[in-house]
């Protein structure tokens, strides 16, 4: 059960004692002074929008800072570099209509950063409006990375986006840029930062032969053969649940040995980073309100028709069934073109995918519950005042604001566009 305290309004947000100092840096676009800061209470405000998790689902108000916090410069190339496994990367967890994008732009503004995408449906091309992807007019003039990366019909897997991601890592810290990582997928972020088994390659042909065995005995029979090949991971897989069936047997076929044994050797995650994760924790009342206000405006600003372009472009007639496999299956697209093809009204395809949204937002809540050293703040990414928090959080845990980026206009902490 979490618990926490209503997130106070925007209007009247309570700042730690020097905020206003800091804030003023940031829209000069000068670094922040002083270097040292001697008080660190100035950071351990009891703001109730600033939580971090204690134990379980339980969570505490404190902000963890040793009594002098030390600011140091982010490029590596001066007297004060740090070393290379304690380059900082920035990560930012949380549910779909958070705010996310928004608390990433207002920080790279600020920090001279670099955007890298782990939201595993704005990966593709063409899958717009309904992913939530931020328009390039809509970026700031600020790197993004791994976005319009992959083509609809192409494979793409957490292990792919993990190589993926650390090349792009590598990039923006050999320019001596802050890496932002953004995004809702949270497999995705975890196959990043703490691996995935060295296990073999997917074969297409014996998926094929293990889902027609399901079809033809019930889902229930690829469990029933995993439980022969690996007893101690079929214990962990649910009877139905077909694609980790799959994945396990096809696992120990090819490798010749039990999943679990692999697992067993252990996982080699993402090196030289110092990941510093903030995450958004609006009021779930706050959240199903933006959820279903982002449904609307996505099908005000073209959702069916974008939907409809991708699905012929697809060669898919508009009577065959839709496709549910990778984008065009997330969520807001079947639903779009049910509404085309005339099965449901346009009402209907509305409530349906804002449905389907607040479901999603609710595993996302708890799956990021479960990741480690999450600093969390109970409210949305776009309102000033949390950024503020955040901004307050990140220069007491040793990242130091660079100067504006040439040609930009001053850091702007404030609503996307």
């Amino acid at each position: 059960m979490v618990r926490r305290k209503p997130a106070r309004e925007p209007s009247a947000p309570a700042r730690p004692a020097d905020s206003s100092a800091i804030r003023a840096g940031a829209r000069s676009g000068q670094p922040f002074s002083p270097a040292c800061v001697a008080d660190a209470s100035s950071f351990t405000s009891s703001d109730s929008r600033m939580l971090s998790f204690a134990r379980g689902d339980s969570l505490s108000a404190t902000l963890p800072l040793s009594a002098v916090a030390m600011v140091e410069p982010l490029n590596p190339g001066t007297e004060h570099a740090r070393p290379e496994s304690d380059y900082p990367l920035v990560v930012i967890v949380g549910p779909t209509a958070a705010g996310k994008s928004a608390l990433a732009l207002a920080l790279a503004e600020c920090w001279d950063g670099e955007v890298v995408n782990f939201d595993s449906m704005q990966l593709y091309r063409g899958f717009n409006i309904g992913t939530g992807k931020l328009a390039p007019e809509e970026r700031r003039g600020i790197p993004h990375h791994l976005l319009d990366s992959v083509d609809p019909d192409q494979v793409f897997t957490a292990g792919d986006y993990a190589r993926e991601a650390a090349q792009a890592l590598a990039t923006i810290r050999g320019r001596a840029k802050l890496p932002i990582l953004v995004g809702g997928t949270g497999l995705y972020l975890r196959a990043l930062l703490v691996g995935l088994f060295e296990g073999p390659g997917r074969s297409e042909p014996l998926r094929a032969r293990l889902s027609k065995m399901a079809e033809r005995h019930g889902r229930e029979f690829l469990h029933r053969l995993l439980r022969r090949l690996d007893p101690e991971t079929a214990m962990k897989i649910q009877p139905r649940d077909a694609q980790k069936n799959i994945r396990a047997i096809e696992v120990c076929l090819l490798a010749r040995r039990p999943f679990s044994a692999l697992l067993a050797e252990g996982r080699t995650g993402l090196q030289g980073f110092r990941a510093v994760k903030v995450g958004l924790n609006p009021d779930q009342a706050v959240l199903d309100r933006r959820i279903n206000a982002r449904v609307e405006s996505m099908f005000a600003r073209g959702l069916t028709e974008e939907a409809q372009a991708l699905f012929e472009g697809k060669n898919s007639p508009l009577l065959e069934a839709t496709p549910r496999h990778g984008p065009y299956g997330s969520l807001g697209y079947p639903q779009a073109m049910a509404a085309v093809r005339g099965r449901i009204k346009r009402e209907e395809a509305i409530q349906e995918t804002q449905t389907a949204t607040r479901r999603y937002a609710k595993r996302q809540r708890t799956w990021f519950r479960r990741e480690p050293g999450v600093q969390w703040f109970a409210g949305c990414g776009d309102d000033p005042a949390i950024q503020q928090d955040v901004f307050n959080y990140l220069a007491g845990v040793c990242i130091k604001p660079a100067p504006a980026r040439a040609g930009a206009a001053k850091p702007n902490i404030g609503p996307a566009a």
